[in-house]
């Protein structure tokens, strides 16, 4: 499936299209069926309120995204300030009044001018009046009306806290002929205790349940589980352990659900995960103690590609098995997240349809197939007209299969369908507590939102039944399946200007096997030899010989070298990849970002120079031209560090070459061996070899090559210490020119997070940003600053999903974090945590042979607690008080570093705050802070952080080169030819 997964859309949708191309007859049989199911559903529409109100505020509107935003985060803020200020930034902004009156439900009308009283009390101009009306009632009413809405919200959606309140809600469902599948809610497990409480919460829900299905009656209700729910690792790279456990406690509720006679349905969830999901469907399915029950079930996607592969796969496998399994089509909800991913990995394709149409075709073909399965008892889970009376078209008298609508929507399309017509309708009910129905309620804004979904045009007026119900088959093989235009393929992301980096489909088990298996192959690494300060002159004189016809060569052709490097790169790839795990201690991830870097680098600053390194004109009075041009300064000294000894090492050369100047390129002595594949592949790009020179050797071969009066220009990445150094050394001599110096170092890397942030979300950001690359990254996390009231619940899960990683050597798929990069570095870190033991909240386990360091979590009282960068996988943690922020800034401020810093919040206010007062390179806003992409997020510091420019961004080129202005006076000749030869005819008369 793995070849499918990725083809092209085209390939993919149009076959399709024409297998379920109707006649027009049946063509306009199914547009009378929908006809009649629209008016049931604009019916339904017009007496709803909550539809009303919806399509009001809908997410295409400022308001819309606050009330979104807000329904997002307020339910889990514990402090009513942190919560007020919530309400003050969603609401106190948006332009309420532009809706008073314009719906025709009163109830809405009343909202909206709630929501115009509220930002009368707690917008920008609020202060007084809110405090005063607060003095004077002695509760914060528009709090809690705020909170009333939102949990009114969340019942809309939500069919119960918890099982028994759910069954006791659905009981008059199920008197009008529905039956149910309840979802317990809740985000991914981040920890094993997550994943306890989750599996103890599915049995739970299961034997209470059971209390309300017959032991002799048919197949009822049915349990939905989600098994990113039951463990914390199901990711690929980890799937040798979680597959099993997942099958063991898959088993353990199927058995449950069985003994009971409760249908149990396993979710579907992101591409990478779907290969994992059906091993565990086929171990359950094959299990002889439940070969008695019918009852298990799964969901597929109509957007993903491999939907049809899927069902062919059910219905055979359930036949080699002699069961029915249920299967129910979804259109998926992981759309947007699932485009993005492609996009950051630089895969080949997209798992999925780029465009809403192609579903719709993808999931009629998926319901023929299903229709005609002969081991599958088909469920259509779908708010869309057409579709239903488009399966009702195909299913004839049929009544073996049944719809499926969430909780909350769609509630007048199927009663018709179900009292008159003896359909079958189960309906989606979401369980779990305010807190919980965060995630989901903001997925069923969304999906109500956006432009293209049914029910979002369904709510628009201006719409005619025609318009809503054009046939999606037509629409496809009109446009022969193209993709859609506003979504390129990932390796076109940056084009025209340049090529993406191309990614590894690392989420196929197949991919990454081979990939590790060739990772394990013997590879001579022989470090090459380190030169003297002889060699070293002797080298520096060559290259200023080879300086000036390399200056003078077109900045194209230079351009070119560069892509050619780039592309060479990518061609032996593998072998860079064994070269960074076996000598730089890289996991396989790291390895493969760190080649993507360097090729990124290295087209990125082709396509720059072909920009900049053009002549401009300048303005001036006439008979006159001026110019400005860019030029090479001469030869440069490239010092490279050993935590990026490819990308960063690349990143130097290629733009030192590529504006013209002569290189000496010293690797760092723990990783000279990559540094000199990387050299040898510049040679066979074109690089003449007296152009750039390989300088292996120590810190006294860096003093020699910085004071050396030739060298033009030093770019360095590396300890704060050795770029002061540098920095004197370019000084000691009066006599020689003034030197550039490019010095990127390290950072008192801080994360801000307040009470609204997404706890799950900040400990994934946290475990990225913290322990990735075993913390030996320039922008790795060295201080989480937790505000107070969430401190101690954020701390737990924290160090739950610390417990969590796997620490090893770094030629293993599931290494989360492996040895750091010397004896040297591994004892000044064990020496530091020897000192902080009475400090320490969490240090993880390790084994006991190697450089493992142990992710560590250290208490501070305060932030200057923390005066020196540990290079390792240190985090420091400390508390802060809400209306303290600003003085927490400025702590960080006061450290004197620069480099990144990150900040988790859902008030705008507050990341606005941050970002006007923190003195950083970098600020990342609700997600990791380390992974800055070339040309993307132009990375570098200031202070003690860096000189600046910032690496793969627009200005970094310019330091590399002098600017020179040439003024001529063109008119020296005897006239100005250009304005005497001007045309007096400039209009019609």
């Amino acid at each position: 499936m793995t070849q499918i997964s990725h083809a092209p859309e085209p390939d993919m949708i149009l076959p399709l299209a024409h297998a379920i191309k109707m006649s027009d007859e049946d063509s306009q049989i199914v547009k009378e069926i929908a006809k009649t199911l629209l008016t049931s559903l604009r019916k339904a529409q017009h007496e709803g309120w909550v539809n009303q109100f919806l399509n009001e505020y809908r997410l295409g509107t400022e308001e819309g995204t606050a009330l979104l935003s807000l329904a997002e985060a307020f339910l889990r803020v514990p402090d009513h300030d942190t919560a007020d200020l919530l309400i003050s930034d969603k609401i106190g902004n948006a332009d309420w009044g532009t809706h008073s009156g314009k719906s025709a439900s009163t109830l809405v009308n009343s909202a909206t001018w709630g929501l115009v009283l509220g930002k009368a009390m707690v917008g920008p101009n609020e202060g007084s009046v809110l405090k005063t009306l607060i003095a004077r009632t002695g509760e914060p009413f528009v709090r809690q009306g705020v909170g009333a809405a939102m949990r009114l919200m969340g019942q809309i959606f939500v069919m119960g806290r918890n099982i028994e309140e759910a069954v006791k809600r659905m009981n008059k469902s199920v008197n009008r002929g529905f039956t149910a599948s309840f979802d317990m809610l809740g985000e991914a497990a981040r920890t094993e205790d997550d994943a306890t409480r989750y599996f103890n919460a599915y049995c739970d829900a299961i034997r209470k349940l059971a209390k309300f299905q017959s032991k002799g009656k048919a197949l009822g209700h049915s349990i939905s589980v989600k098994l990113s729910a039951l463990h914390p690792r199901y990711e690929v790279a980890h799937r040798h352990k979680c597959v099993p456990e997942l099958i063991e406690k898959c088993l353990q509720l199927a058995q449950l659900a069985a003994d009971s006679n409760i249908l149990l349905t396993i979710d579907a969830e992101e591409a990478a995960r779907l290969d994992m999901s059906l091993d565990i469907i086929e171990a359950v399915a094959s299990a002889p103690q439940l070969a008695h029950w019918d009852g298990l079930g799964m969901a597929i996607q109509a957007y993903s590609k491999r939907a049809m592969a899927v069902i062919g796969w059910a219905d055979e496998m359930s036949g080699v098995y002699g069961r029915k399994l249920q299967v129910r089509l979804v259109k998926g909800a992981y759309w947007d997240s699932e485009i993005k991913y492609a996009q950051e990995q630089g895969l080949s394709g997209y798992p999925l349809f780029t465009r809403k149409a192609a579903t719709d075709v993808s999931y009629l073909a998926c319901a023929a197939a299903m229709l005609d399965a002969k081991n599958l008892f088909p469920a259509f889970a779908t708010h869309n007209a057409l579709t239903v009376a488009s399966i009702i078209h195909l299913a004839g008298d049929r009544r073996d299969f049944e719809f499926q609508r969430l909780h909350g929507m769609g509630d007048g399309l199927f009663e018709n369908l179900v009292r008159e017509q003896g359909y079958q309708c189960r309906i989606y009910a979401p369980v779990g507590g305010h807190r919980d129905l965060l995630a989901y309620l903001v997925r069923r804004l969304l999906e109500n939102g956006a432009n293209s979904s049914f029910v979002h045009q369904l709510s628009d007026h201006n719409m005619t039944d025609d318009e809503l119900l054009k046939d999606p088959v037509d629409r496809i093989i009109y446009i022969k399946g193209a993709r859609h235009p506003s979504i390129p393929l990932p390796c076109d992301l940056y084009q025209p200007e340049r090529l993406n980096s191309r990614g590894v489909h690392m989420d196929d088990a197949g991919t990454l096997d081979a990939l590790m298996s060739r990772m394990n192959q013997p590879i001579d690494l022989i470090a090459p030899q380190q030169i003297s300060t002889d060699t070293l002159s002797a080298m520096i004189a060559n290259a200023q010989k080879a300086f000036v016809p390399w200056s003078r060569m077109s900045v194209d052709n230079r351009a070119a070298i560069l892509e050619i490097w780039a592309d060479l790169l990518e061609e032996q790839r593998e072998t860079a990849l064994q070269i960074l795990v076996k000598e730089a201690n890289k996991n396989i991830f790291d390895a493969i970002n760190e080649v993507r870097e360097a090729v990124d680098f290295c087209r990125y600053y082709a396509a720059q120079a072909r920009e900049q390194m053009q002549d401009i004109i300048l303005p001036g009075p006439t008979g006159e031209q001026n110019i400005l041009r860019m030029d090479a300064r001469g030869i440069w000294a490239a010092i490279a560090p050993w935590n990026f000894p490819l990308a960063i090492f690349m990143g130097q050369i290629a733009a030192a070459l590529v504006t013209g100047n002569g290189v000496i390129a010293k690797p760092a002595p723990q990783t000279p061996i990559i540094g000199k594949f990387a050299v040898d592949l510049a040679y066979q790009a074109g690089v003449p070899k007296d152009v750039l020179q390989f300088a292996n050797g120590g810190a006294d071969l860096g003093k020699a090559l910085v004071e050396d009066a030739r060298i033009n220009g030093v770019v360095f990445t590396g300890s704060v210490p050795t770029a002061r150094h540098i920095a004197r050394s370019l000084l000691i001599d009066d006599n020689r020119p003034l030197v550039p110096l490019i010095a990127e170092t390290g950072g008192l890397n801080a994360m801000i997070v307040d009470s609204t942030a997404l706890p799950e979300q900040v400990v994934r950001d946290v475990i990225i940003s913290g322990f990735q690359s075993a913390g030996q990254r320039c922008s790795a996390l060295r201080l989480l600053a937790v505000q107070d009231d969430i401190y101690d619940n954020l701390v737990e899960m924290l160090c739950g999903a610390m417990d969590s990683l796997n620490i090893c050597m770094p030629d293993r798929a599931d290494c989360d974090v492996g040895p750091v990069i010397d004896k040297a570095s591994y004892d000044k870190l064990m020496g530091y945590l020897e000192t902080q033991k009475n400090n320490i909240i969490k240090s993880a386990n390790v084994p006991k042979n190697g450089l493992f360091v142990p992710p560590t979590l250290i208490a501070i009282d305060k932030v200057s607690d923390l005066q020196t960068e540990w290079f390792g996988p240190i985090i420091h943690i400390v508390k802060w008080r809400r209306g303290g922020m600003d003085a927490l800034i400025a702590q960080i401020n006061n450290s004197g570093f620069g480099l990144t810093m990150g900040v988790h919040s859902r008030i705008a206010r507050v990341t606005q705050r941050v970002e006007a007062q923190a003195r950083v390179g970098n600020l990342y806003v609700n997600r990791s802070i380390i992974g800055a992409v070339v040309g993307s997020q132009p990375f570098g510091g200031e202070g003690h952080s860096g000189t600046g420019p910032k690496a793969g961004g627009p200005h970094y080129l310019s330091r590399f080169c002098v600017e020179r202005t040439i003024s001529t006076d063109t008119t020296s000749a005897g006239g100005n030819a250009s304005l005497l030869s001007l045309d007096d005819d400039d209009f019609e008369y």
